[in-house]
Parts: C-alpha cells; sequence; structure tokens
C-alpha cells in the first residue's frame, strides 16, 4: 500500500468522514441509526485514523480510559477494500500508544468472532464470551498488558 499517514481527525470534515466511515463499517450494515456510531465517552477518547495520500479515511479506531490502569479499544474498523494490508495494526498500535501516554497498563476490548485472531496475533488473549450485538454478533471480552508502559 502506498503511503499512509496515522492521526487523529482534527476539521470538521475530518471528524464527520471519521464518523460517517465508523456508521458505514459497523453499524449500517446492521441497520442501526446513524448516532449509532458514538457514546458518551467520544470527548474524554483518543481517536485515530489512517488516511491515505489522498486524505480518504481508510481506518478507524477509539481508546478511553476505564480507569487509571486500564483502557478500552472500541469502535475499530477497516475498510473493506484495504483489509490484510496491515492496517489495522498500525492502528492498533497507535491506540496502544495512546493508553501508554495515558499511563495505562492494559487494554480490554470486546472483539467479533472475526477478529479473534487478529487481536490474538497482537498479544490480546481472550477471557471470555461477551454480549451479542444487536441480538446478532457474538463478541468476546480481550485484554493485553501493555510493555513499556508508565502505569
Amino acid at each position: 500500500m502506498a503511503a499512509v499517514d496515522v492521526r487523529a481527525p482534527a476539521t470538521r470534515e475530518e471528524w464527520q468522514a471519521y464518523f460517517e466511515l465508523r456508521w458505514q463499517l459497523l453499524r449500517a450494515p446492521w441497520q442501526q441509526p446513524r448516532g449509532s456510531e458514538r457514546d458518551e465517552y467520544e470527548d474524554s477518547a483518543a481517536h485515530r485514523m489512517i488516511c491515505d495520500a489522498d486524505n480518504r479515511i481508510l481506518a478507524v479506531g477509539r481508546l478511553h480510559c476505564v480507569d487509571t490502569r486500564t483502557a478500552q479499544i472500541r469502535f475499530m474498523a477497516v475498510a473493506e477494500s484495504c483489509r490484510r494490508q496491515g492496517l489495522g495494526r498500525r492502528l492498533l498500535e497507535s491506540l496502544e500508544d495512546a493508553a501508554r501516554d495515558s499511563g495505562c497498563s492494559e487494554i480490554i476490548l470486546q472483539a467479533r468472532e472475526s477478529s479473534i485472531r487478529f487481536y490474538e496475533n497482537a498479544g490480546y488473549r481472550l477471557v471470555a464470551k461477551s454480549h451479542r450485538l444487536f441480538n446478532r454478533i457474538q463478541h468476546f471480552k480481550m485484554r493485553k498488558v501493555l510493555s513499556g508502559s508508565q502505569g
């Protein structure tokens, strides 16, 4: 893949495109309304996106601190045409860096069954079967202790 940039959304247009991709990939396929791609932690979270040379957003993800030690990754998604090119891994590493910068020493997340192997390959461990999103998508709680964390 050509050069890509991992960064936080900065402009109003980038924020709109960031939330639009989250909705398209994580909510629209299950007929969920616009707005369902957001929650009460948006303003206090670390947001990351991967953009191509034309500033098209290819991947999105978010991290928020649950407590002084634990951060949670949510809303992570890569555009279908860009999968299996290392973008998810780069995005995940950026979110892990944000967790370390916040002083957190572990990350938890709720992985869809189809993503478990991706997270395991990145050092996450399966904790337990979790909830079914929209009564259809089985999730699994995963956890990773961060090396090099300041917390």
